[in-house]
């Protein structure tokens, strides 16, 4: 039997349409497996310790998935640009490499500084990069740069304490910040709560105040555990009058239990006013309203002469008023009133206010 030629013809054509789609193209190179240079590259000074912050590269130059990651140089250089690492101040160990390319990873490395770049001058910078290698040692250049102030910074203050009052946490300190106009010194005192990462800035203080320095922190709150810790702050004015702080090394944390035990403040100003003709005897007291954020009530006390004060009230007086209905024709009075938190803490007693009951 004769196979048609049309036929022949356009199987033929569609035989050599699905040789051309299944050919090979030229070879590709191999993959160097590269991994690609970080982009975002952070540092943060505290003292002579700069701490670097990267992602862990997951892809490589050829954007590959990275399949084994290397060890990470640390560079650093004194020029603006750091071209090339040069040789390395540092090595982060080798890194697990993620499993997927969205999974990002950071990785973190802490230099000290020499104590020969330290410097006064403001504008006094270090440059560092990173350089990320495969497993043979190979790169494929260093990271994004990150600059460093290279002011220098003071010890942490000395002989730092902390002690509960009724006026709040009183913190002191040895001032040794040298008087001097550029760079200045500045310190800073920071609250934390216990079991909390979170500080509160309390407050600063110029480090020219004075050979001992004191501050109170009245913003905590009562029956809490913190922790207060204090540092030196050098601060300066570049050429574009841009302004550059570098912190020191902390104190030693110093911690407390804001214990109230401190009663409120004693009432002032008690009057004391019979009235009765043609009613019911009675006398009316008043006195100046207490200012404690935390009060909770006041105490009124009655004794005649010779005898103890006894309290009148049965319940805490909320307003600073009160009306005596149990007098006795006859007897003479004195009164003085307390005032409580709400702690239970009671005052001591006021001046005294007398009245006779005709």
């Amino acid at each position: 039997m004769r196979f048609p030629e049309t036929k022949f013809l356009s199987a033929l054509a569609a035989t050599m349409i699905m040789t051309a789609c299944a050919s090979i193209g030229p070879p590709q190179p191999p993959s160097l497996e590269l991994p690609k240079p970080p982009t975002d590259l952070r540092a943060t000074r505290k003292g002579d310790h700069v701490t670097l912050t990267w992602t862990i590269p997951t892809a490589t130059t050829d954007r590959q998935t990275v399949r084994s990651v290397g060890a990470t140089h640390i560079c650093r250089g004194l020029q603006p640009e750091l071209i090339e690492c040069g040789t390395p101040v540092g090595e982060a160990p080798a890194a697990t490499a993620a499993k997927s390319p969205k999974q990002k990873t950071t990785e973190s490395f802490t230099d000290t500084l020499p104590l020969a770049l330290e410097s006064d001058n403001s504008s006094a910078f270090v440059t560092y990069a990173v350089e990320a290698l495969n497993a043979d040692g190979r790169s494929a250049g260093p990271s994004n740069r990150v600059r460093v102030a290279l002011l220098k910074t003071l010890p942490p203050p000395r002989d730092f304490t902390a002690r509960v009052t009724a006026q709040g946490v009183v913190l002191s300190w040895t001032n040794e910040g040298p008087e001097q106009s550029a760079p200045h010194y500045v310190y800073r005192v920071y609250r934390r709560p216990e079991g909390s990462k979170d500080g509160t800035l309390v407050g600063e203080l110029p480090a020219s105040s004075g050979p001992s320095l004191t501050m109170i922190d009245s913003s905590f709150e009562w029956q809490k555990t913190y922790e207060y810790r204090a540092e030196t702050v050098t601060v300066a004015l570049q050429k574009d009058k841009s302004g550059v702080e570098v912190e020191g090394e902390d104190t030693s944390p110093v911690k407390i239990f804001a214990n109230d035990i401190f009663p409120p403040a004693v009432p002032s100003g008690l009057q004391a006013v019979f009235s009765g003709p043609g009613q019911q005897s009675f006398i009316d007291l008043i006195w100046s309203p207490a200012s404690d954020v935390d009060l909770d009530g006041y105490n009124v006390y009655r004794h005649e002469e010779g005898s103890a004060p006894v309290k009148v009230n049965a319940e805490l007086l909320k307003t600073p008023a009160y009306r005596d209905t149990t007098v006795v024709a006859g007897k003479h009075y004195l009164y003085a009133v307390t005032a409580v938190d709400v702690r239970g803490n009671e005052s001591a007693h006021s001046e005294e206010a007398e009245e006779t009951v005709p």
